[in-house]
Parts: C-alpha cells; structure tokens; sequence
C-alpha cells in the first residue's frame, strides 16, 4: 500500500534553500545572485559556509561582496575577518572596508593596507577616508603622515584629499599648515573655502573668518548651507550685528532662509548680538519650529535679561509636542533664578525629574543656583552634596549663592573647600570671592585674593578686574582702584561705571565727570549704572545743572529709559540743593508712580533745609506705600521731634507700639585693618 502524498514544507524565507530556488537572471554568476538576496545574518552565515564547502570563495571580487554584505549588516567582526583571510586584497577591496567600518578600526585597517597593499597607497579616495577617520579619532600624527601619501602621490594637488587635509590641520589646531595646503589648492570649490573658515573658527580667528568670507565672494564662489552657517557664527562670536544682518539678507537672497540649520544660527547670532527682537521675527517665521531652534529661543531670552519672556515662550501651547532637554530645562531654571521665583523653579525641577534629566550637570548647577539665589540656601546645599563629581561650575554656583545671600565667610570657606578638593578655581571663582569679601568690608583679604589673581594669571579678565575696582571702590580705596583701572587693556561699560562710581564715593565729582567724557571719547557706550553713578555724585557735590543734563541726555542722546533709580538720583540732586519746589513738580511729572526711595531722597532734603511741610507730605506718601514698616514711622517721629512737637512724635510711637511695629536696630563692622 503506497503511504498518503505528503507535502514538503515550504523552505524558510531566510534558508539557503530559499536562495538557491529564486528565479536567476541569465548570465549572472551564482554569488552574484545570491548574497545581495540575504537580508539576516542567519542567511548570510547559512551561504557562507555552502560556499566554503562548494569552493565559491576563491575570487578577490567574490570576498569583497562578502565583506560588503556582512559590513551592511552591522556584523564588522565578521568583515574583518573576512579581509584578513583574503590573501591579496586591492583598492577596492579597502574601499569597501574602510567605508563601512567604525572609527576606531578605520586607521587600524589603513595602516593594514599600508602592509598588504601598498601599491593602494596613492588611491584619492582611501587617502580622503583615512583622513577623515584620523581627525574623528585626533590621531592627527598619523594624518601627517598621510599628508605625505598624497604628496608622493599625486603632489598633494588633488582638491578632494587637499579639503581634508584642510580640515585634519584646522581640527589639529595647526592653521598654519591647514593655510599652507589650502593656498596650494588651484581650483579651490565651495568646500575648500568652507573647510578653511570652519577651521577659523574652530581655532578662535572668527575675524580671519570673515576676511576669508569676503575673498570668496570675490572669487565669484557661491556659498552653501554649511558657509552661510560657519559666517553667521563668525558674526555670533565678534557681536558683528551688522555683517551679521547682511548675510541674513544674502541667505533670504538665496531661498535658504528657513532650512533649519541656517535658522539655528541666525537665531544664535541675533540673540549673541543681543538684539533679542529680531531673533523673535526670525523665529517666528519659521514655518516649523524644532527643539534646537526653540532651546535657542528660550536661551536668547534667559541670556538678555528677558527670563519672563524665556518662561513664556517655555510654557506656550504652540510648542507642547516639542520634548525639552537638559539645556532647555537648565536655562528655565535660570530664568526662574532671575526672576527669583521659587515656586516656578521648584516645578520646574519636578519636571526634570519627570524627564529624567535631573541627574545631568548642567541641570543640577542651574538647580543649585536657582535655589541659592531664591533664598533657599538649605535646599542649594542638599543638591550640592548630591552632585558626586563637582567641576568647577558646580562649587562656582553656591559660592555665588552665598554671596547673594550676605553670607561672606560662607563663601569663603567654601572656596578654600573647593581648592582643598582639587578643583581648580577660574576667573569666575575669583569674582565671586571678591565680591564676598566686599559684602564682608574685608579689604585685606581681598587684597589677598588679588594677589591670587595676578598669581594665577587672571588679572587680563575683564570680570576680575571690574570686582576689583568694586572692591577698592566699596573699602574708599582710591589709589588701588586707580592703580587697576590703568592697567586694564580692555574696558566696557560695566568697568567704566565702577571707576566713575568709586571716584563719585570719594566725593571727587570733578573726577567722576572726566572720566565720563573720556569714556564717550573711547566711543563707549555708557549703561544705566554709570548714570546712576553720576547722578549720585552730582546729588553729593550740588551739581544741579550736570545733574539735569545727564538725565534728560539718557533718553535724548543714548536710548536709555531712566528707571526709578534714576529718578530717585535725580529727586536727590534737586532736594539736597534745596530746590524742594522743583523736586516735587518733577515727582508730580514723573511717568510711573514714585516709590519709597524717590519719596526718601525727597525727605532728605527736607530735613537738611527745615522743610516741614513737605517733610509730612513724603511721610505720609512712605506711610501710604508701606504701612507696616516701622522705619518710616521713626523718621517722622524724628521730624516731628527736630521741631520740638513732642506730642506728634510721642503719638506715632504710641501708634508704632499698638501696631506692633519695631525698629530693628543699626550695627556697623569695624575692621582693624581699615584703620
């Protein structure tokens, strides 16, 4: 009896079977047809080992598809081997392997090819590889040996292999050299140029950049993606707005304006050249926003003074798809810190939690200074400890935190913690010590730290030398100040006012206004301190009429809106010279409501010229503003009392004491040292 038919079972999709079965086209070699078919490395290895077994193996092009197939598969162990066990590879055979393999083995396998092949050793393409390996890998000595390849063998004139060579000498930090080979290339492309200013930049010669911007654009060589990016860098690091507005126009010019790469770096330059407004139009003209772009954003805004707008931007619905990162959670927090919030910023480090990001440094830094400068000093010290490797941010951020929170010696313990430690301190360090010290009134010890700076080399830092001028200017140290203030090479606005400030607090009016008129001589553009500085020095030394004219010439000549610090300096100058009438009209006048320091100044000089009645008038505005502050209430008691009317004065204290209000009393520091 003959048994049933059975079937056979169809052969597995990934079997060898499978592939020998499929339809052949005429003419093809066999390990043609079937290696490109294997789609796993089960099949792969399955094919492998029948052509082993059927002798299949034996030509050079049959190893290197094989190589290919297994390299195309993620199997690079299997690639390798195969290339060892392939007795005399060629070119192509390292052209294959070097362009599939990682990083690390790409200078491995050219060294490989340097033995087994040399006569590859001329071959443009393997030398562009294994130049471009050597600078991933900062195996720079053996891209100079390269270099000396392509000198052998083609004199080093092929533009292809001289652009890398352009790049491994910029990315080596040697652009002298990387200069040398680009000078030599003759027909020099788009890339030639891109690599050299790429490599300007990378070395810190943003200015050099531009300049090699320009000589293209002379050659008549139109730029790409990647050149317009590198130039609007260029602009972002020199805070060159205008060349910076120009290739933005000549990037609209070119219909590359919203290619999201391009739209990154105008963003940066705009918001690095401070001009926040037009980074906001670029923004929203994107047509799609990513979280590259939209971290950009946030940033520009943290970073120019504008956290609240940073936090809106954040939280905007538009936006709610987009996942934030590490930075993008950092630099709210930032914001939170400017804005002193606690309550945002403690949601905010619940989200990174939710994220998992709070782990990140950057992120637990901005949560140490975020808590720090909110006043919560407990909470910034548990996060600090918690951070298991502290760089130098990390201790930078609480020794600031303490310093902001009067909390001197604090500060300075833990800078001497952080030195013990091993970490190093930077210029910013030494800021934050000078400042502590000047919250202290310590001049010796700041003197001390002085001596740290010049020692360490930190005196050319604009920062340092700009706390230094606070502190001498802060412990009535003039000629120390002096001394700092004309070795500066380089000064900005911010150096400036501290001089003119310390020259103000001595009293030195005519000083004060000197230096303001060689600062506009230098074409320097003065703040809104610096007016508050000389303000304060005109009040001092009666000066009504400099005094006048530095206010009205804030808005008139330099775009600056005087804030209530500015009015308040202005009330003083008129109250101390005794011009009450005048004070008040100008308080009357002012375009927001006066607070209690412009209603102080005018108290003030009521009192140094006997003006009662107006003294009651700033009193009971103070009252209105602050009731239950009881400072307010003792300088009327004392007005009332300068001019003998006991009963008025006895009534406000009897008022204070119902109220519950207390005076707390004044302390001064005395330092042996200061004499």
């Amino acid at each position: 009896m003959r048994p049933p038919f059975t079937a056979r079972a169809a052969p597995d999709a990934h079997s060898v079977e499978h592939l020998l079965r499929a339809p052949k086209p005429h003419g093809t070699p066999l390990l043609h047809q079937l290696l490109p078919s294997c789609t796993t490395l089960r099949s792969l290895r399955a094919l492998h080992g029948r052509l082993l077994a059927r002798g299949l193996l034996r030509g050079l092009r049959a190893r290197t598809k094989l190589l290919s197939c297994y390299a195309a598969l993620g199997d690079l162990a299997s690639a390798r081997r195969v290339l060892d066990e392939t007795p005399h590879p060629d070119a192509y055979t390292y052209k294959v392997a070097l362009g599939q393999h990682a990083v690390a083995e790409t200078v491995a396998l050219h060294r490989d090819m340097r033995r087994r092949c040399p006569a590859a050793q001329a071959d443009v393409v393997l030398l562009s590889l294994a130049l471009k390996a050597s600078v991933r890998s900062a195996d720079f000595r053996y891209g100079r040996r390269l270099h000396c390849d392509a000198v052998k063998a083609a004199g080093g004139g092929d533009g292809f292999v001289a652009n890398c060579l352009v790049d491994m000498y910029a990315k080596a930090g040697d652009l002298d050299n990387a200069r040398k080979v680009f000078d030599r290339v003759l027909d020099r492309n788009v890339v030639s140029w891109t690599s050299m200013l790429s490599g300007c930049l990378q070395n810190g010669f943003a200015e050099e950049g531009l300049v090699l911007f320009n000589d293209m654009m002379l050659h008549h060589v139109l730029p790409s993606e990647h050149t317009m990016a590198s130039v609007l860098t260029a602009c972002a690091m020199l805070g060159s707005l205008h060349q910076g507005r120009w290739i933005h126009g000549s990037v609209l010019k070119h219909g590359v304006g919203f290619n999201p790469f391009i739209a990154a770096a105008t963003l940066d330059m705009y918001v690095k050249c401070g001009e926040v407004e037009a980074a906001r139009r670029v923004f929203d003209d994107l047509s799609s926003v990513d979280l590259v772009l939209w971290t950009t954003m946030i940033v520009g805004y943290a970073q120019n003074g504008s956290p609240l707008y940073a936090l809106l931007l954040f939280v905007d619905k538009k936006f709610a798809r987009i996942v934030p990162n590490s930075v993008t959670i950092a630099t709210v927090l930032s914001a939170s810190a400017q804005l002193r919030n606690l309550s945002l910023g403690r949601s905010i480090h619940g989200m990174s939690v939710k994220l998992g990001v709070v782990e990140n440094d950057v992120v637990m830094n901005a949560l140490v200074d975020m808590y720090a400068k909110c006043k919560a000093v407990p909470e910034a010290n548990g996060i600090f400890e918690r951070i298991s490797s502290k760089d130098v941010v990390t201790w930078n951020s609480l020794i600031a935190g303490y310093v902001e929170n009067d909390m001197g010696n604090e500060a300075l313990m833990l800078f001497s913690q952080m030195r013990v430690q091993g970490s190093k301190p930077d210029a910013i360090s030494v800021v934050n010590a000078l400042s502590a010290c000047v919250c202290l009134g310590d001049i010796l010890i700041g003197k001390c730290f002085h001596t740290y700076a010049v020692k360490c080399a930190f005196t050319p830092n604009i920062y340092v030398n700009t706390a230094l001028l606070n502190l001498y200017s802060k412990c009535a140290d003039l000629p120390s100040a002096q001394g700092v203030f004309s070795e500066m090479k380089t000064r900005n606005s911010v150096t400036w006012g501290a001089m003119i400030g310390c020259y103000g607090m001595q009293g030195d009016s005519a000083g004060s206004i000197d230096l303001f008129n060689e600062m506009l001589k230098d074409n320097v553009q003065p703040n809104e301190v610096v007016f508050t500085s000389i303000l304060s020095t005109c009040s001092h030394t009666g000066m009504v009429t400099v005094g006048k004219k530095c206010f009205d010439s804030m808005a008139q000549y330099f775009n600056i809106t005087p804030t209530m610090k500015h009015y308040a300096c202005m009330v003083d100058v008129l109250a101390r010279a005794g011009n009450l009438e005048e004070a008040l009209e100008f308080i009357q006048k002012m375009p927001m409501q006066a607070d209690v320091s412009v209603w102080g100044a005018f108290l003030h000089g009521c009192k140094l010229h006997s003006r009662l009645e107006f003294g009651e008038e700033a009193i009971n505005r103070m009252t209105l503003l602050h009731p239950d502050t009881p400072d307010f209430y003792v300088l009327m008691s004392n007005l009332y009392t300068s001019y003998g009317m006991w009963d008025k004065s006895l009534s406000i204290r009897r008022s204070m004491k119902e109220r519950g209000l207390v005076k707390l009393p004044g302390c001064s520091s005395v330092g042996l040292e200061n004499g």
